[in-house]
Protein backbone atom coordinates (compact mmCIF):
# COMPACT_ATOMS: atom_id res chain seq x y z
CA UNK A 1 0.00 0.00 0.00
CA UNK A 2 3.22 2.71 1.00
CA UNK A 3 5.15 1.56 -2.01
CA UNK A 4 2.05 1.80 -4.23
CA UNK A 5 1.28 5.35 -2.67
CA UNK A 6 4.90 6.35 -3.20
CA UNK A 7 5.44 5.29 -6.77
CA UNK A 8 2.41 7.27 -8.01
CA UNK A 9 3.91 9.93 -6.29
CA UNK A 10 7.43 9.62 -8.08
CA UNK A 11 5.00 9.03 -11.37
CA UNK A 12 3.52 12.25 -10.95
CA UNK A 13 6.74 13.88 -10.34
CA UNK A 14 8.26 13.46 -13.14
CA UNK A 15 5.34 13.14 -15.69
CA UNK A 16 4.97 15.52 -18.70
CA UNK A 17 3.09 18.84 -17.72
CA UNK A 18 -0.01 19.33 -19.42
CA UNK A 19 -0.23 21.72 -22.97
CA UNK A 20 -0.33 25.54 -22.62
CA UNK A 21 -3.75 26.34 -24.11
CA UNK A 22 -4.10 29.41 -25.83
CA UNK A 23 -7.09 31.50 -26.82
CA UNK A 24 -7.05 33.05 -30.05
CA UNK A 25 -9.69 36.16 -31.18
CA UNK A 26 -10.03 36.61 -34.71
CA UNK A 27 -10.92 40.49 -35.80
CA UNK A 28 -14.60 41.36 -37.26
CA UNK A 29 -16.24 44.64 -35.48
CA UNK A 30 -18.98 43.54 -34.01
CA UNK A 31 -19.50 40.32 -35.07
CA UNK A 32 -16.70 39.76 -32.19
CA UNK A 33 -19.69 39.58 -29.65
CA UNK A 34 -20.61 36.34 -31.39
CA UNK A 35 -17.31 34.61 -30.02
CA UNK A 36 -18.33 36.07 -26.43
CA UNK A 37 -21.24 34.42 -26.38
CA UNK A 38 -20.19 30.88 -26.89
CA UNK A 39 -17.46 31.67 -24.19
CA UNK A 40 -19.81 32.57 -21.74
CA UNK A 41 -21.77 29.47 -22.13
CA UNK A 42 -18.48 27.67 -21.99
CA UNK A 43 -17.92 29.59 -18.51
CA UNK A 44 -21.42 28.55 -17.38
CA UNK A 45 -21.17 24.92 -18.49
CA UNK A 46 -17.50 24.38 -17.22
CA UNK A 47 -18.34 26.35 -14.25
CA UNK A 48 -14.95 28.17 -14.46
CA UNK A 49 -13.78 31.67 -16.20
CA UNK A 50 -12.40 32.03 -19.32
CA UNK A 51 -9.39 34.06 -17.47
CA UNK A 52 -8.44 30.98 -15.56
CA UNK A 53 -8.78 28.07 -18.35
CA UNK A 54 -6.19 29.61 -20.82
CA UNK A 55 -2.23 30.02 -20.44
CA UNK A 56 -2.19 32.89 -22.97
CA UNK A 57 -3.94 35.27 -25.14
CA UNK A 58 -4.21 36.60 -28.80
CA UNK A 59 -6.27 38.95 -30.63
CA UNK A 60 -6.16 41.51 -33.75
CA UNK A 61 -8.74 44.54 -34.18
CA UNK A 62 -11.74 43.47 -32.49
CA UNK A 63 -10.28 40.47 -31.09
CA UNK A 64 -7.77 42.53 -29.48
CA UNK A 65 -10.09 44.03 -27.65
CA UNK A 66 -11.23 41.04 -26.01
CA UNK A 67 -8.20 39.25 -25.51
CA UNK A 68 -6.76 42.50 -23.26
CA UNK A 69 -9.71 42.32 -20.98
CA UNK A 70 -9.42 38.76 -20.40
CA UNK A 71 -5.42 38.95 -19.85
CA UNK A 72 -5.54 42.25 -18.07
CA UNK A 73 -8.79 42.58 -16.41
CA UNK A 74 -8.95 39.12 -15.54
CA UNK A 75 -13.24 39.99 -16.96
CA UNK A 76 -15.54 37.26 -17.65
CA UNK A 77 -16.90 36.72 -21.05
CA UNK A 78 -20.62 38.67 -19.84
CA UNK A 79 -18.23 41.18 -18.24
CA UNK A 80 -16.95 41.46 -21.85
CA UNK A 81 -20.16 41.35 -23.44
CA UNK A 82 -21.46 44.41 -21.79
CA UNK A 83 -19.14 46.72 -23.13
CA UNK A 84 -19.88 45.65 -26.66
CA UNK A 85 -23.59 47.06 -25.36
CA UNK A 86 -25.20 49.59 -28.16
CA UNK A 87 -24.20 52.45 -26.14
CA UNK A 88 -20.61 51.71 -25.61
CA UNK A 89 -20.64 50.86 -29.77
CA UNK A 90 -22.12 54.27 -30.16
CA UNK A 91 -19.67 56.14 -28.22
CA UNK A 92 -16.98 53.81 -30.45
CA UNK A 93 -18.03 54.89 -33.56
CA UNK A 94 -18.58 58.80 -32.90
CA UNK A 95 -17.64 61.18 -35.30
CA UNK A 96 -17.59 64.66 -36.45
CA UNK A 97 -17.29 64.03 -39.99
CA UNK A 98 -20.52 64.85 -40.92
CA UNK A 99 -20.03 65.05 -44.73
CA UNK A 100 -19.17 61.43 -44.94
CA UNK A 101 -22.53 60.02 -45.16
CA UNK A 102 -23.61 62.12 -48.17
CA UNK A 103 -20.30 61.44 -49.91
CA UNK A 104 -20.21 58.87 -52.67
CA UNK A 105 -16.37 58.56 -52.02
CA UNK A 106 -15.30 58.53 -48.40
CA UNK A 107 -12.80 61.06 -48.17
CA UNK A 108 -11.55 60.36 -44.60
CA UNK A 109 -12.13 57.45 -42.18
CA UNK A 110 -15.73 57.23 -41.07
CA UNK A 111 -14.83 57.22 -37.56
CA UNK A 112 -12.80 59.56 -34.99
CA UNK A 113 -10.19 57.51 -32.26
CA UNK A 114 -11.61 60.14 -29.57
CA UNK A 115 -14.58 58.18 -29.13
CA UNK A 116 -13.40 54.15 -28.61
CA UNK A 117 -10.40 55.96 -26.01
CA UNK A 118 -12.90 57.15 -24.09
CA UNK A 119 -14.46 54.08 -24.04
CA UNK A 120 -11.41 52.03 -23.17
CA UNK A 121 -10.56 54.52 -20.27
CA UNK A 122 -13.42 53.18 -18.87
CA UNK A 123 -12.10 49.83 -18.81
CA UNK A 124 -8.48 49.80 -18.42
CA UNK A 125 -7.35 53.49 -17.08
CA UNK A 126 -3.86 54.29 -18.13
CA UNK A 127 -2.66 50.46 -17.09
CA UNK A 128 0.36 49.55 -19.56
CA UNK A 129 0.14 45.97 -21.46
CA UNK A 130 2.77 44.70 -19.04
CA UNK A 131 0.49 44.91 -15.85
CA UNK A 132 -1.17 41.81 -17.91
CA UNK A 133 -1.85 39.27 -15.27
CA UNK A 134 -1.47 36.66 -17.96
CA UNK A 135 0.80 37.07 -21.24
CA UNK A 136 -1.34 38.39 -24.25
CA UNK A 137 -0.02 39.38 -27.94
CA UNK A 138 -2.03 41.46 -30.01
CA UNK A 139 -1.02 42.50 -33.70
CA UNK A 140 -0.95 45.54 -36.11
CA UNK A 141 0.55 46.97 -39.02
CA UNK A 142 3.44 49.62 -39.29
CA UNK A 143 2.82 51.63 -41.77
CA UNK A 144 5.80 53.58 -42.31
CA UNK A 145 8.10 50.34 -41.43
CA UNK A 146 5.65 48.13 -44.04
CA UNK A 147 6.01 45.39 -41.57
CA UNK A 148 3.86 43.66 -39.12
CA UNK A 149 4.06 44.66 -35.54
CA UNK A 150 3.53 43.07 -32.33
CA UNK A 151 2.80 44.08 -28.78
CA UNK A 152 2.56 42.22 -25.84
CA UNK A 153 3.10 41.92 -22.30
CA UNK A 154 6.56 40.51 -22.10
CA UNK A 155 8.57 42.25 -25.12
CA UNK A 156 6.62 45.59 -25.12
CA UNK A 157 5.78 45.84 -21.59
CA UNK A 158 5.88 49.82 -21.26
CA UNK A 159 2.85 50.42 -24.61
CA UNK A 160 -0.12 51.23 -22.88
CA UNK A 161 -3.30 49.18 -23.00
CA UNK A 162 -5.09 51.37 -25.00
CA UNK A 163 -2.42 51.86 -27.41
CA UNK A 164 -2.59 48.51 -27.94
CA UNK A 165 -5.55 47.61 -28.54
CA UNK A 166 -5.82 51.16 -31.46
CA UNK A 167 -3.25 50.07 -33.06
CA UNK A 168 -4.04 46.68 -33.66
CA UNK A 169 -7.65 48.09 -34.30
CA UNK A 170 -7.37 51.07 -36.83
CA UNK A 171 -9.20 49.39 -39.62
CA UNK A 172 -8.50 51.24 -43.10
CA UNK A 173 -11.84 53.24 -43.90
CA UNK A 174 -13.48 53.16 -40.75
CA UNK A 175 -10.74 54.43 -37.98
CA UNK A 176 -7.82 56.73 -38.67
CA UNK A 177 -3.60 55.31 -38.25
CA UNK A 178 -2.75 55.05 -34.73
CA UNK A 179 0.42 56.95 -33.29
CA UNK A 180 1.14 55.09 -30.03
CA UNK A 181 3.44 55.77 -27.37
CA UNK A 182 6.81 54.28 -29.47
CA UNK A 183 6.44 56.63 -32.14
CA UNK A 184 5.05 53.95 -34.42
CA UNK A 185 2.05 54.48 -37.00
CA UNK A 186 -0.25 51.41 -37.04
CA UNK A 187 -3.25 50.63 -38.76
CA UNK A 188 -5.44 47.14 -38.30
CA UNK A 189 -3.45 43.87 -37.72
CA UNK A 190 -6.29 42.22 -40.12
CA UNK A 191 -4.10 43.26 -42.88
CA UNK A 192 -1.38 40.83 -42.65
CA UNK A 193 -3.92 38.16 -40.73
CA UNK A 194 -7.61 38.24 -39.54
CA UNK A 195 -6.93 34.89 -37.74
CA UNK A 196 -4.02 34.93 -35.53
CA UNK A 197 -3.97 31.35 -34.58
CA UNK A 198 -0.48 31.04 -35.88
CA UNK A 199 1.20 33.72 -34.05
CA UNK A 200 -0.83 32.59 -31.14
CA UNK A 201 1.06 29.03 -31.70
CA UNK A 202 4.49 30.69 -32.45
CA UNK A 203 4.34 33.14 -29.62
CA UNK A 204 3.50 30.51 -26.66
CA UNK A 205 5.96 28.30 -28.23
CA UNK A 206 8.56 30.90 -27.79
CA UNK A 207 7.30 32.09 -24.22
CA UNK A 208 6.82 28.72 -22.60
CA UNK A 209 9.38 27.05 -24.26
CA UNK A 210 7.72 24.08 -24.83
CA UNK A 211 5.80 22.50 -28.05
CA UNK A 212 3.11 21.25 -25.92
CA UNK A 213 0.48 24.05 -27.37
CA UNK A 214 -3.08 23.95 -27.52
CA UNK A 215 -4.84 26.58 -29.64
CA UNK A 216 -8.81 27.27 -29.45
CA UNK A 217 -9.41 30.10 -31.85
CA UNK A 218 -12.62 32.16 -32.26
CA UNK A 219 -13.67 33.49 -35.15
CA UNK A 220 -15.67 35.84 -36.16
CA UNK A 221 -17.95 34.52 -39.38
CA UNK A 222 -17.32 34.11 -43.07
CA UNK A 223 -18.61 35.93 -45.79
CA UNK A 224 -19.84 33.35 -48.44
CA UNK A 225 -22.15 35.31 -50.67
CA UNK A 226 -21.04 34.19 -54.23
CA UNK A 227 -19.23 37.16 -56.26
CA UNK A 228 -20.18 37.31 -60.21
CA UNK A 229 -17.05 36.30 -61.71
CA UNK A 230 -18.06 38.34 -64.92
CA UNK A 231 -19.36 41.62 -63.25
CA UNK A 232 -16.27 41.60 -61.34
CA UNK A 233 -14.50 42.36 -64.32
CA UNK A 234 -15.71 45.42 -65.08
CA UNK A 235 -15.54 46.97 -61.31
CA UNK A 236 -12.67 49.33 -60.60
CA UNK A 237 -11.86 51.09 -57.17
CA UNK A 238 -15.66 51.79 -56.33
CA UNK A 239 -17.11 48.78 -57.31
CA UNK A 240 -14.32 46.57 -55.51
CA UNK A 241 -15.16 48.31 -52.34
CA UNK A 242 -18.84 48.39 -53.10
CA UNK A 243 -18.48 44.61 -52.79
CA UNK A 244 -16.63 44.11 -49.61
CA UNK A 245 -12.68 43.73 -50.84
CA UNK A 246 -11.99 44.68 -47.37
CA UNK A 247 -13.75 41.20 -46.55
CA UNK A 248 -11.40 39.31 -49.46
CA UNK A 249 -8.34 40.24 -47.89
CA UNK A 250 -9.49 39.39 -44.31
CA UNK A 251 -10.37 35.95 -45.38
CA UNK A 252 -8.66 33.18 -43.14
CA UNK A 253 -9.05 30.35 -44.44
CA UNK A 254 -5.71 29.85 -46.10
CA UNK A 255 -3.90 30.55 -41.94
CA UNK A 256 -7.12 28.07 -40.60
CA UNK A 257 -5.92 25.10 -43.13
CA UNK A 258 -2.14 25.75 -42.39
CA UNK A 259 -2.55 25.79 -38.37
CA UNK A 260 -4.88 22.61 -38.42
CA UNK A 261 -2.42 20.70 -40.83
CA UNK A 262 0.81 22.48 -37.86
CA UNK A 263 -1.25 21.32 -34.84
CA UNK A 264 -3.90 18.95 -35.63
CA UNK A 265 -6.27 18.10 -32.72
CA UNK A 266 -3.99 20.33 -30.84
CA UNK A 267 -6.34 22.86 -32.69
CA UNK A 268 -9.66 23.63 -32.39
CA UNK A 269 -11.58 26.38 -34.54
CA UNK A 270 -15.39 28.00 -33.71
CA UNK A 271 -16.42 29.50 -36.98
CA UNK A 272 -19.36 29.39 -39.14
CA UNK A 273 -20.58 31.50 -42.28
CA UNK A 274 -22.60 34.77 -41.27
CA UNK A 275 -25.75 33.80 -43.46
CA UNK A 276 -27.93 37.22 -43.07
CA UNK A 277 -25.79 38.76 -40.34
CA UNK A 278 -24.23 42.76 -41.94
CA UNK A 279 -20.87 41.57 -43.67
CA UNK A 280 -20.00 45.58 -42.79
CA UNK A 281 -17.82 45.77 -39.41
CA UNK A 282 -19.74 48.52 -37.57
CA UNK A 283 -23.53 47.74 -37.99
CA UNK A 284 -24.86 47.92 -34.30
CA UNK A 285 -28.31 48.09 -35.23
CA UNK A 286 -30.55 45.71 -32.88
CA UNK A 287 -31.62 43.36 -35.67
CA UNK A 288 -28.49 42.58 -36.70
CA UNK A 289 -26.77 42.80 -33.20
CA UNK A 290 -29.49 40.04 -32.28
CA UNK A 291 -28.71 37.69 -35.30
CA UNK A 292 -24.36 38.13 -34.04
CA UNK A 293 -25.80 36.56 -30.16
CA UNK A 294 -27.98 34.01 -32.19
CA UNK A 295 -24.66 33.01 -34.31
CA UNK A 296 -22.91 32.97 -30.97
CA UNK A 297 -25.67 30.51 -29.51
CA UNK A 298 -25.17 28.42 -32.34
CA UNK A 299 -21.71 28.07 -32.30
CA UNK A 300 -22.21 26.39 -28.93
CA UNK A 301 -24.44 24.15 -30.35
CA UNK A 302 -22.11 23.01 -32.71
CA UNK A 303 -18.81 23.17 -30.97
CA UNK A 304 -19.64 22.96 -27.17
CA UNK A 305 -19.09 19.62 -26.50
CA UNK A 306 -15.40 19.95 -28.55
CA UNK A 307 -14.57 23.00 -26.60
CA UNK A 308 -15.28 20.97 -23.46
CA UNK A 309 -13.29 17.97 -23.88
CA UNK A 310 -10.57 20.45 -25.61
CA UNK A 311 -10.08 22.13 -22.30
CA UNK A 312 -10.10 18.57 -20.56
CA UNK A 313 -7.22 17.34 -22.61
Amino acid sequence: MCLNKYMSRFSNFFSKPGPKKVLSFDGGGVRAIAGLVFLHKLEIESGRKISDMFDMFTGVSAGALNALCLSVNQMSAKEIKDYWAREYIDEITSSNFFWDKASIIQARPKYENSGRIEVLKKIFYDKSIGESIKPVVTLAYDVENRSYAVHSSYNTPGISVISACCASSAAPIYFPTYEAEDGGWYIDGGVVTNNPSLLAYTEAKKYFNTDNIQVLSIGTGINTRKISGKRSSSWGGVGWLRHDIMGIMLETGLENDLVQDLLGDSYLRVNSPIGNINRRLDDSSGPNLEKIHLMGMSWWDEFGDSALKFLDT
